[in-house]
């Protein structure tokens, strides 16, 4: 099979497990094959994008993404197709696409390849990859940039972080979530909304100092982590937390964790920084 440009050759999935029971019912998505890569979805990809999703019987968890992204373009109307590519019925297919581990995406955008994520993320983050997938596609002459429809709620809380009056937003983004509970623009907005009220008024240097002379103050991380973060020092965010979550126990970590799952709704899914402080966060854990 000849690679499209900018596709791979080998890679390694041997850490998978035995061969499991195939999953119940159609799946969701068309089926990539070594002769319908290059014969459709390239060319399908030069009018719209077209979104892969590699996937293994192995693997529950690239099973249960595979039928989050069959939702997902059902609900975005055609904008985007949703290809499914069996890793273990096409391993030349796998090797092409670079596939090091499943779930495994990645958008074709004008016979091109852009890797998207790794492992499974939550619906809402999911929809933002679709959406930067979506417009950067309609910069490049592919498809349509999906067209922003703001709700009055956002409208509000857009005009309250305007004038500096940040608990009006966060009103007004609890009361879109309220009514739309799966809005990922409103949850990331909330989520922005709360590190602007916790960061208000607060000095960078002054609160990293008190947190480095105060270490085991779990109060005192946390708002560092905040300014970190709300200063773009993501990985210093990150490590300040993980590094407390491995350090405390109880509802101390407990704290600690959400105060850094919080941050994580902040970061671009696709990151590697997210994905590499979740894995470190799940062994911390687990």
């Amino acid at each position: 099979m000849a690679n499209p440009p900018n596709f791979a050759q080998a890679v390694d999935l041997s850490s998978l497990g035995k061969p499991k029971a195939p999953p119940a019912g159609p799946m969701p998505g068309l089926e990539v094959t070594a002769a319908n890569l290059t014969a459709e979805f390239l060319p399908l990809s030069q009018s719209k994008p077209v979104i892969v999703i590699a996937w293994s019987v192995r693997s529950p968890e690239s099973i249960e993404m595979v039928k989050t992204l069959g939702t997902l373009e059902t609900s975005y109307q055609g904008s985007w197709a949703l290809a499914r590519l069996d890793i273990d019925a096409e391993p030349k297919v796998a090797q092409a696409l670079q596939t090091k581990s499943v779930p495994y995406a990645i958008a074709l955008i004008g016979e091109q390849m852009v890797p998207l994520f790794e492992q499974s993320y939550p619906e809402a983050q999911i929809r933002l990859v679709l959406d930067k997938v979506l417009t950067l596609a309609g910069e490049q002459g592919v498809g349509s940039a999906p067209v922003e429809v703001s709700e009055p709620e956002e409208d509000e809380a857009m005009a309250a972080l305007e004038s500096g009056d940040f608990k009006t937003a966060e009103v007004a983004y609890k009361k879109l979530l309220a009514r739309k509970p799966a809005d990922s623009f409103a949850k990331l907005g909330l989520a922005q909304t709360q590190l602007l009220i916790r960061t208000d008024g607060l000095d960078l240097e002054i609160i990293i100092k008190k947190a480095t002379d105060s270490p085991n103050d779990i109060a005192l991380q946390l708002q560092a982590a905040d300014m970190e973060i709300a200063n773009g020092a993501v990985e210093a965010a990150f490590s300040r937390l993980l590094h407390v979550v491995k350090a405390t126990s109880g509802d101390e970590r407990t704290k600690a964790r959400e105060h850094l799952l919080t941050l994580f709704l902040l970061v671009d899914p696709s990151d590697p920084r997210l994905a590499a402080a979740r894995s470190t966060l799940a062994n911390a854990l687990f």
